[in-house]
C-alpha cells in the first residue's frame, strides 16, 4: 500500500517513514525541506534498507499539489505532518503560520477527497487544549482559545477536517502529540533543528556539546512544585508507531466515527527543571542554564491523559524520559561528530 507522508523529512515524519517501512508499507515523501535535511533520505534507508520516495514540493503551491495527485492516483492514505511547528515563532509572524499550516491543509484535502481511499491521519497537538483546567487532559476537555498562532492553526485545522468528514466520505484521526523528544536508538535519525532550537531538549543537547553557551529557563514562578513549567515529553519512537496503529485501523475501517481524536504522550508530567536533572544523570555533563523570564505564549502545565489511545489503538508509550534523553544525546554527539 502506497502511504502519502508529507514533512516526511522532519523530526516526527523521519521516525513515522521508519516504522512504514518496517511494517511493509510503500512511503512517498513530499518535504520541502524548509526545516529538515535531505540527508534523512539516507538515515531513513540505513535503517530500513530501503529509501523512500521523495518529492521536494511546496504545499503552499496548489499547482504543485494538484500536479503530485495527477501522477500518484493509488495512495492508500495519507499522514500529514508538513507544518510549521514553534510557538514563538508564531507569536512574533503569524502569517507565515497561517499560509503554511493552514494553505497546505486546504490544497492536500482537495486532492484527497478525488481520490478512491480517503484516509488522514492529521498531526495535532496538545496546545489545542489552551491551558487546560484539569489534569491529565483528556480528549474531552474543553478546545479553549489558543494561546499562539500555532495552536490556532491547528485548532482551525481539526475544524477544517472535521467538516470535510461531514460533506465527504474522509475518514481521518487527531493525533494530539504531547512533548516528543528522543531520537531513534540506531542514531540514524533524530532531531535536526535549522538554527537556534525553539524546543527544551535540543537546546540542552547542544548546550551540553558546547554548541551553546547555556540553556535558558523560561521562568521558575509558575505555579508547579519547582517553579518551571511541566511538559509531558514523550519519544519520538514511541509516537511514530502510534501513527502506524493510526493510519491501519482506517485502512481495515475499524474506526468508529469519521473522526476520531487521540492524546499521545506518557501520561506523565516533567518539569523543565526534572529534565535538566534526568539529561544530566544519562549523559554525566553538568549543564549550563539560567533562568530568564516567561515566554510569551507559553502554559503551565499539560499532560495526557491516555487511556483512550491505550484502549482503544491498544497503544502505549514504552520509553521512559531518560530513554529519550539518553537517545537524543547519542544523537547530538554523532551529527557533531
Amino acid at each position: 500500500m502506497k502511504i502519502l507522508v508529507t514533512g516526511g523529512l522532519g523530526f516526527i515524519g523521519s521516525h513515522t517513514v521508519v516504522e512504514l517501512q518496517n511494517e511493509g508499507f510503500e512511503v512517498i515523501i513530499i518535504d520541502n525541506l524548509s526545516n529538515s535535511s535531505i540527508e534523512v533520505l539516507n538515515g531513513i534507508e540505513s535503517i530500513t534498507g530501503k529509501k523512500p520516495l521523495f518529492e521536494n514540493i511546496d504545499l503552499r503551491e496548489k499547482k504543485a499539489v494538484q500536479d503530485f495527485f495527477k501522477a500518484h492516483k493509488t495512495i492508500a492514505g495519507i499522514i500529514h505532518f508538513a507544518a510549521s511547528k514553534a510557538v514563538g515563532e508564531s507569536v512574533e509572524n503569524p502569517l507565515l503560520y497561517y499560509e503554511n499550516n493552514i494553505n497546505s491543509l486546504v490544497y492536500i484535502l482537495q486532492e484527497l477527497t478525488q481520490l478512491d481511499n480517503k484516509n488522514f491521519i492529521f498531526s495535532s497537538s496538545c496546545t489545542v487544549y489552551g491551558q487546560a483546567q484539569e489534569m491529565p487532559i483528556t480528549e474531552q476537555a474543553s478546545v479553549l482559545p489558543a494561546l499562539s498562532p500555532y495552536g490556532n492553526t491547528k485548532q482551525i485545522g481539526e475544524e477544517i477536517i472535521q467538516d470535510v468528514a461531514k460533506a465527504t466520505e474522509l475518514n481521518a484521526v487527531l493525533l494530539r502529540y504531547f512533548n516528543p523528544i528522543g531520537a531513534h536508538p540506531t542514531a540514524e535519525i533524530g532531531e535536526l533543528p535549522l538554527g537556534v532550537p525553539q524546543n527544551l531538549v535540543p537546546f540542552i543537547t547542544q548546550t551540553a556539546i558546547g554548541l551553546r553557551e547555556k540553556l535558558s529557563v523560561f521562568g521558575n514562578d509558575y505555579p508547579t512544585p519547582d517553579g518551571t513549567a511541566i511538559r509531558d515529553y514523550i519519544h519520538v519512537v514511541d509516537l511514530a508507531k502510534a501513527h502506524v496503529i493510526a493510519l491501519k485501523r482506517l485502512l481495515e475501517k475499524q474506526n468508529a466515527t469519521k473522526v476520531e481524536t487521540f492524546n499521545l504522550g506518557t501520561g506523565t508530567g516533567s518539569s523543565v527543571l526534572e529534565v535538566i536533572t534526568a539529561f544530566e544523570k544519562v549523559s554525566k555533563q553538568k549543564l549550563n542554564y539560567q533562568i530568564v523570564a516567561r515566554r510569551e505564549g507559553d502554559i503551565t502545565e499539560a499532560y495526557a491523559d491516555t487511556e483512550k489511545a491505550n484502549v482503544i489503538l491498544g497503544w502505549k508509550a514504552q520509553f521512559t524520559l531518560e530513554d529519550a534523553l539518553d537517545s537524543a544525546w547519542k544523537w547530538e554527539q554523532k551529527i557533531r561528530s
